[in-house]
């Protein structure tokens, strides 16, 4: 019973904190204009990071956490662009990013919107790995017309993006989460840093410490553009090569989008690499894929308010934003992944338990 009180209580001072939290809203010039790249968050207000300029919400010391969002097909015309605010995709009207602040971190979020609105979810997925594919670099204007873009990829302009808007760090913590096609960038780009440090162009903090991979989306079949490659083949050799480097690396699936091959890659070889849940989003109705999709990014995001995520009737941890890293490269090294077992009507993650289960 007592219990019981301390969650009730949580929860509700949760919702009480961020009743009057006003969502982040941005210039219309943002989608009419070529704008990408790191936006640093506040309670309040985000501004985006630029070379060679300070940013009033970052500090070089701090805890670091870093969102990608990926397919925005029609988000520029409507003028909307992901925040973690997730009242817009079937989550809380709260700005998740609190919890965050609130526990030292600098928060911040890579933009790629305007790359990644095309009618074909293959056709953003290009632009992460190459300019060659089938619709080279353009990228859409808020009435609704094509550009020509910039002569590199979504990988290579985010990477330069994110280590212009790091100056001088040294945080003892940079975790990035992708969400969808964006946990693709999560691995190009931390393969990026991973190299510059091995090569000494960047000091050890630029690592990525975690990488969590949001309900991750990889699709079917070569890309002449990768050299025949699946693109779930490529983050896997990735994912390889991070892993031999202490990276800690955790994976959410939260719908179908993931799991069904009709749909996409369900990249088994990966999951059964690293530390793996599956979530039962189920306060969505069985229609509500879109929803159950973005339901991993408010289960992680918002999971930070809360103490670890334990199996049932146990202290033992399992994979969540609130867990060490630790436990994570124990999950990561185990024959097992986790799925949720209780709290799945219920959109808050302080609810949920998890089982054991096996490897997919």
């Amino acid at each position: 019973m007592k219990k019981s009180y301390t969650l009730l209580w949580t929860m509700l001072f949760a919702l009480f904190s961020l009743s009057a939290r006003a969502e982040i809203t941005f210039p219309n010039s943002v989608y009419s204009n070529l704008d990408y790249g790191l936006y640093w968050f506040d309670y309040t207000d985000a501004q985006k990071a630029v070379a060679g300029q300070s940013n009033p919400y970052y500090s070089s010391s701090k805890k670091t956490v870093i969102y990608i969002h990926g397919w925005q097909n029609g988000s520029v015309t409507n003028r909307s662009r992901e925040t973690l605010n997730r009242n817009g995709s079937g989550g809380p009207n709260q700005d998740l990013a609190w919890y965050w602040l609130d526990r030292g971190y600098n928060v911040g979020i890579l933009y790629w919107n305007q790359f990644a609105d095309e009618s074909e979810v293959k056709d953003a997925e290009a632009k992460i790995h190459s300019t060659n594919g089938p619709r080279g670099m353009r990228w859409k204007s808020s009435n609704g017309s094509y550009n020509s873009g910039p002569n590199q990829s979504v990988t290579s302009l985010l990477y330069t993006a994110l280590v212009n808007g790091l100056p001088n760090f040294t945080g003892s913590e940079l975790r990035i989460a992708g969400h969808s096609l964006g946990n693709q960038l999560a691995l190009t780009i931390s393969d990026k840093l991973n190299t510059a440090v091995n090569q000494g162009n960047l000091s050890g903090a630029y690592r990525p410490d975690r990488i969590a991979l949001l309900d991750p989306f990889y699709s079917i079949g070569q890309k002449s553009y990768l050299n025949n490659q699946w693109t779930g083949e490529r983050s896997k050799a990735i994912v390889d090569t991070l892993k031999a480097k202490g990276v800690a690396i955790e994976a959410y699936r939260s719908s179908p989008v993931t799991s069904t091959f009709l749909a996409g890659d369900d990249n088994k070889s990966l999951m059964n690499s690293i530390a793996f849940s599956e979530l039962k989003p189920w306060n969505f109705n069985w229609w509500q894929v879109a929803e159950k999709h973005g339901a991993a990014v408010t289960h992680y995001f918002w999971s930070r308010a809360f103490n670890p995520l334990t199996l049932d009737s146990s202290s033992t941890q399992v994979p969540s934003a609130s867990a060490s890293k630790s436990v994570i490269k124990t999950w990561m090294n185990k024959n097992k992944g986790v799925i949720q077992d209780s709290g799945a009507y219920s959109a808050t993650p302080a609810d949920d338990d998890f089982k054991e289960k096996a490897r997919l």
